[in-house]
C-alpha cells in the first residue's frame, strides 16, 4: 500500500490512549508522518507489518506508540520479570536513541519498565539490572541479546521472561542482515514465541530482507511509503527537502576544500564521513589542530566504550563537527544537523542514500555534499538512475589556503599523527579497492601519488597495492622516519626499549644462518588427514557407483584386509574371499588404512 496522507493523530481509526496523546504533545509532533498514519492502525489491530519507508521518514515513532497500545490492552498485565516486547535495532547509538525517545511515553505509564541492551559495557551489569528492575519492553542490539539469551548460569533465564511477548520489531532490517547479524536474529528468533506480532522496518528492501519477511512474518501487511509530489513517480530515496550537491576535485586537493568549507560554516552542526576507522581518527586529529573555536568530536565502530557518551555528547551541542564512519549512517536522528559533508564516497549506493539522510529529517530542510575525484565523476550519473538521487554542482573554492605543509609538519613532530596518516592511506587504499561500484572507483586508474599528497604522507607506505610502482609526481621528506618521536613520553620511552631490543637481536644474529623454524609434524600429519578425507569425498560426490551392497562387500574386504596384516589368514584365503570390483576395493582399502 502507497497511497497514504499525514493526518492529525485523532483522524486514527483506533484511538490513542491519553498518555501516549500527552507525550506526543511535549515532543511536539501535532502531525503524523504517512509511514505512521499508515503502519500505526495495521500494528494496533494485530497484524505483522514489513514497512519501507525513506531515511528520516519518523519510523521510530510507527512502532513505539503501537507497542505501548498493545501492552495496554493486555487482559493480564505484566509482571516485572516479564517481557512484552522486545526491538532489535544493529547499532548501539540508534539503540540509545530510540531507547531515548521511548522514555518519553513511559514515563506516563509507570507501570512498564524498559530496558537497554548494548555492547561496549559488562553483560553481568544487564543482568543485575534486568533482575533489579526488571524489563517489559528491551532495547537492544543483537549480539548482547543473543549472549544474554545464553546467561541461564548466571542467574538470568531470558527464554522464560519471554513467555509473555506480545511484540518484536526489527529496525533498520536491511542493516541488520548487511552487518552480519543474521545468525544471532535465527538464534533469537528460536527463543521467542510464534504467538506474536512483528514489525520489520527498513528503508530498503532486499533479498535478504525478504527472506527475513518469510522466516519471522505471518502474513505481512507490506507498506510501501514514498516521498510525495514528482518525487514519488520517480521512486527518489533521498528526503525532498534535501538539497544534494558533489564538488569535483583533485586528491590533493580535497581536504584543503573541507577545511575552507567548515571554517565557512562554523555556527552550524556537520557530520563527516570517512571511509575507514583508520581515516576517522588521523582526519579528526588534523582537524582538531586546523579549526578553532568550534567542537571537533570523532566516532567509528572500533571505539568500544567511548561511542556511547561520544554520541549522546554530540546530540545536545547546538553546532560542532562530528568526524564518523558509516556506524552513524543508518537511523540516527541528530537534532538540527545542517550539512553532511561526505569526505569518501560510501562502499555502496545505498549507503550514500543513508549518510545524506542523516538531515532533512521528518520535514526539516537539511543539505549534503560529496566529494569526488576527477575519475569518479561518472558516480553522479549512476545515484540519480540507482538510487533516483538528483545532484548539484558546487564549484571549488577559489584562493584556499594550502594546510598540507602544516599536516606535515605535525607528523614530524609527533610520531603518533605519522603513523595514523600511515594506517589512514593505507585503509583508504585498501577500502577503495573493495568498492561495490568498482566500474567507476577503479583502483588501477588511483593516482597515488596525488592522493599520498592529500594524506601529507612524509613518505610512502610499503603495500601489496604500491609494490613495483614509481612515483615522480610524489617527494618524501628527506628526514629518516625512525628519528620521528612521540610527543608522549611514555610511548616513546616504550618505542625506544622495543627499537633496542630489536637492535640487540640483530648484533646476535649477525653472521648466523637464519633458521626457519618448520611447521609441527603434528599439524603437517592433520592437514595430510583432512585432504585425504575431502578427496575421498570429492571423488563419491563425483559420481562414485558404489550402491549399499557393494559397500558391505568393501567393508567386508576391509576387514579381511586388516586380519591378514594380522596373520590371522593367509593370502591366498585373503584373494579367494576377495568379491566384485577388485579395483575400486582397492582404492577404497587404500584410503580406508591410509585414515587408520
Amino acid at each position: 500500500m502507497e497511497a497514504v496522507t499525514e493526518g492529525g493523530w485523532s483522524s486514527l481509526p483506533v484511538p490513542l490512549s491519553p498518555g501516549v496523546l500527552q507525550a506526543l504533545r511535549e515532543l511536539r509532533f501535532h502531525q503524523m508522518t504517512p509511514v505512521q498514519s499508515a503502519t500505526i492502525p495495521l500494528f494496533m489491530s494485530n497484524k505483522d507489518v514489513a514497512a519501507e519507508a525513506v531515511t528520516g521518514s519518523g519510523k521510530t515513532l510507527a512502532f513505539v506508540i503501537p507497542i505501548l497500545e498493545i501492552l495496554l490492552r493486555r487482559e493480564e498485565k505484566l509482571k516485572k520479570m516479564q517481557v512484552g516486547a522486545i526491538i532489535i535495532t544493529p547499532t548501539r547509538e540508534l539503540a540509545i536513541q530510540i531507547d531515548e525517545v521511548l522514555s518519553h511515553f513511559t514515563k506516563h505509564f509507570p507501570m512498564f519498565s524498559q530496558i537497554l541492551f548494548i555492547g561496549g559495557r559488562n553483560p553481568m551489569e544487564d543482568v543485575e539490572r534486568f533482575k533489579e528492575h526488571g524489563g517489559n519492553i528491551i532495547v537492544a542490539t543483537p549480539g548482547r541479546l543473543e549472549d544474554l539469551f545464553r546467561r541461564k548460569a548466571d542467574g538470568l533465564d531470558l527464554a522464560s521472561c519471554v513467555k509473555a511477548l506480545d511484540v518484536l520489531v526489527l529496525d533498520e532490517a536491511d542493516r541488520l542482515l548487511d552487518m552480519g547479524f543474521e545468525a544471532s536474529l535465527n538464534a533469537i528468533l528460536d527463543f521467542l514465541p510464534k504467538q506474536r506480532r512483528t514489525g520489520l522496518f527498513s528503508a530498503t528492501q532486499t533479498q535478504e530482507v525478504e527472506n527475513l519477511v518469510r522466516a519471522g512474518l505471518r502474513n505481512p501487511v507490506r507498506i510501501s511509503v514514498k516521498e510525495k509530489g514528482v518525487a514519488a513517480s520517480n521512486t527518489q530515496k533521498t528526503p525532498t527537502r534535501l538539497e544534494n550537491y558533489y564538488m569535483i576535485c583533485k586528491a590533493d586537493e580535497k581536504f584543503n576544500q573541507l577545511v575552507h568549507f567548515l571554517r565557512q560554516h562554523k555556527q552550524e552542526k556537520h557530520l563527516v564521513f570517512f571511509s575507514t576507522c583508520a581515516c576517522v581518527e588521523y582526519y579528526g586529529k588534523a582537524l582538531e589542530s586546523l579549526i578553532k573555536q568550534v567542537k571537533i568530536m570523532s566516532i567509528h565502530g572500533k571505539m568500544k566504550h567511548k561511542r556511547n557518551k561520544i554520541f549522546t555528547e554530540f546530540r545536545k551541542l547546538p553546532g560542532g563537527i562530528l568526524v564518523c564512519t558509516d556506524v552513524m549512517a543508518r537511523g540516527i536522528d541528530i537534532p538540527e544537523v545542517h550539512w553532511v559533508l561526505q569526505y569518501d564516497p560510501p562502499s555502496s549506493a545505498s549507503a550514500f542514500v543513508h549518510r545524506c539522510g542523516r538531515t532533512a529529517r521528518i520535514g526539516n530542510v537539511g543539505s549534503a555534499l560529496v566529494f569526488l575525484l576527477p575519475m569518479e565523476e561518472s558516480y553522479i550519473n549512476f545515484l540519480s538512475i540507482n538510487q533516483k538521487c538528483p545532484m548539484q554542482e558546487m564549484k571549488p573554492q577559489t584562493n584556499v589556503l594550502d594546510l598540507l605543509p602544516k599536516l606535515k609538519s605535525m607528523a614530524l613532530a609527533d610520531r603518533a599523527v605519522f603513523e595514523k596518516g600511515m594506517k589512514a592511506f593505507v585503509s583508504y587504499v585498501q577500502a577503495y579497492a573493495k568498492h561495490e561500484c568498482n566500474l567507476i572507483f577503479r583502483i588501477k586508474d588511483l593516482d597515488f601519488a596525488s592522493l599520498a599528497r592529500g594524506f601529507a604522507l612524509l613518505k610512502m607506505p610499503k603495500m601489496p597495492e604500491l609494490r613495483g610502482k614509481c612515483f615522480p609526481d610524489f617527494t618524501p621528506v628527506t628526514v629518516n622516519t625512525d628519528s620521528i618521536s612521540f610527543k608522549d613520553k611514555n610511548r616513546e620511552k616504550q618505542r625506544q626499549k622495543k627499537l633496542e631490543e630489536q637492535r640487540k637481536e640483530r648484533e646476535e644474529n649477525q653472521g648466523k644462518k637464519k633458521f626457519v623454524k618448520n611447521k609441527a609434524w603434528s599439524k603437517q600429519k592433520a592437514k595430510r588427514e583432512k585432504k585425504k578425507k575431502v578427496t575421498a569425498k570429492r571423488k563419491h560426490e563425483e559420481g562414485s557407483d558404489i550402491e549399499d551392497e557393494d559397500m558391505e562387500e568393501l567393508l567386508n574386504d576391509t576387514r579381511l584386509l586388516k586380519r591378514l596384516k594380522k596373520g590371522k589368514i593367509s593370502e591366498e584365503e585373503f584373494e579367494k574371499k576377495l568379491t566384485g570390483n577388485h579395483r575400486l576395493k582397492a582404492e577404497a582399502v587404500e584410503d580406508i588404512e591410509s585414515e587408520g
